[in-house]
């Protein structure tokens, strides 16, 4: 989701900045001003000073242009908190049988799932990360595979043994997991 909203947000204010900057650049080489253009010549300003000074004496002036100013710093700082902020699951709920429940930490079976991908063969580096809630939990995990490993093989193994330990060992009912494999680049084999 915020994802998509960082890629549309970003293509929005992309799209207005290169029309308006294209626009004051074509006009300041001669080209004729378009209809829907604010101004009418090359040498015309884009604001007069009684354009800018124009509602500085009015009551209701200076709080509207501070709350405009507020609320986009607020949804700036948000946007900005929202990209840096880590999800990571904290602790995933257990089903003990006995309606309570225990909490496993999440960064604990992440470190297990991590070691037990790194221990298939063909792996050579696992890195995983859970997202999701706490009672349906959600695995990343980033695969560095050794040089001529299958990787339906590799992705066969983690599938079959460790996810499937991870799911049984924390009584979940699904372990939905996003894998991306990478090849692990060798040196040049020197033939004598």
């Amino acid at each position: 989701m915020l994802r998509t909203v960082n890629r549309v947000l970003i293509g929005v204010v992309g799209l207005v900045l290169l029309a308006l900057g294209g626009s004051v650049l074509a006009i300041g080489l001669g080209a004729p001003a378009p209809s829907w253009w604010i101004h009418d010549g090359r040498h015309d300003v884009l604001l007069s000073n009684a354009e800018r000074t124009r509602w500085r004496d009015s009551d209701w002036w200076w709080p509207v242009v501070i709350a405009v100013l507020a609320v986009l710093l607020l949804l700036t700082l948000w946007w900005l908190t929202a990209i840096l902020r880590r999800r990571r699951l904290a602790e995933v709920l257990v089903d003990t049988g006995d309606g309570a429940g225990a909490l496993l930490r999440g960064r604990a079976l992440q470190n297990v799932l991590a070691r037990e991908a790194t221990d298939l063969d063909g792996v050579a580096d696992a890195r995983v990360h859970l997202t999701g809630r706490r009672t349906a939990p959600e695995a990343r995990i980033r695969l560095q595979l050794d040089p001529h490993v299958d990787p339906g093989t590799a992705l066969n193994d983690l599938t079959t043994q460790a996810l499937t330990h991870a799911r049984n060992s924390a009584g979940l009912a699904s372990l939905p997991a996003e894998v991306r494999l990478r090849a692990v680049k060798h040196g040049e084999e020197r033939v004598s």
